[in-house]
């Protein structure tokens, strides 16, 4: 997930509950994840007790994992799990080490109750009656490979439509990212043509219902689009969503936008902005 001059933003529908933080980047936030049996080397837990509410749940260091990024994918809270496993300032985890992670049982439930929502919006979305009308724009099926541009495009736009995100945002937020194309793939490992990182695929697949395998198409502009409609309900600006797609949402609202990220929303931006008006992105 590559995450992440302010222009007003268009009125926003009302949205409602609590939904994650973003992926590996977000302080704080919360994401369920699978648990593992394995039983390699514990690292020291800091034997004070925890406030209320938490429940520890043991997990085995992976590569490319962070104290922060665990915190999101377990509902816990950065400094708690830093400070529970004697991590030091520098948050240093070892491949291999297991450590504590207290999770928030009340984020949890929150988590849930968002994500049951949030599938019932969907629903009502596919339920419209514009939808057999779009049927004859649907997308073909067969996105394997690396599609055209258009097909891409296309793609966005039904998918955009679907989930009721801004088309013309989240074609600006690809072709910035890798010009609809699908074999872009960064150093970060961040994947085609939305530039979703593996863990935000996994955290986006929970709200797909399914999981998104991110070289397909389909899936990886599903995930993006996802992401995008999250980031909607948790920032308070088009500028600090794209921002937060760009930088990370615990990122941006822990040191605000780098300077990079602020040329990163212009350019996003202006690129709506050409779309809206039918121009090409570039």
């Amino acid at each position: 997930m590559t995450s992440p001059p302010s222009r007003s933003r268009s009125p926003r529908r009302p949205r409602t509950g609590l939904r994650a933080a973003l992926g590996s980047v977000a302080a704080g936030g919360l994401l369920l994840t699978g648990l593992t049996t394995v039983t390699p080397p514990t690292a020291g837990a800091d034997d004070r007790p925890l406030p209320a509410g938490r429940k520890l749940t043991s997990y085995v260091v992976k590569p490319g994992d962070t104290a922060t990024g665990l915190a999101v994918r377990f509902h816990a809270w950065t400094a708690e799990l830093i400070s529970h496993n004697h991590l030091g300032p520098s948050a240093t985890l070892r491949v291999g080490e297991r450590i504590a992670i207290p999770v928030v049982r009340s984020a949890v439930r929150k988590d849930r109750q968002h994500r049951k929502a949030h599938r019932a919006k969907r629903r009502a979305v596919h339920e419209k009656p514009h939808r057999k009308a779009h049927r004859k724009h649907a997308t073909p099926r067969r996105h394997h490979g690396n599609p055209s541009r258009a097909t891409v495009r296309r793609t966005i736009v039904a998918t955009a439509r679907r989930h009721g995100v801004d088309p013309q945002l989240a074609l600006a937020v690809s072709w910035q990212e890798a010009g609809w194309q699908m074999h872009h793939v960064s150093h970060a490992h961040a994947i085609g043509a939305m530039q979703v990182l593996p863990t935000t695929g996994t955290w986006m697949s929970l709200y797909a219902g399914r999981p998104l395998k991110l070289r397909n198409t389909r899936d990886n502009v599903l995930a993006g689009v996802l992401l995008l409609d999250v980031l909607d309900d948790l920032t308070r600006s088009t500028r600090h969503q794209v921002a937060a797609y760009y930088q990370g949402l615990g990122a941006v609202r822990e040191h605000g936008l780098y300077d990079d990220t602020k040329r990163y929303v212009r350019n996003v931006r202006a690129i709506q902005h050409r779309l809206e008006r039918g121009l090409p992105p570039a």
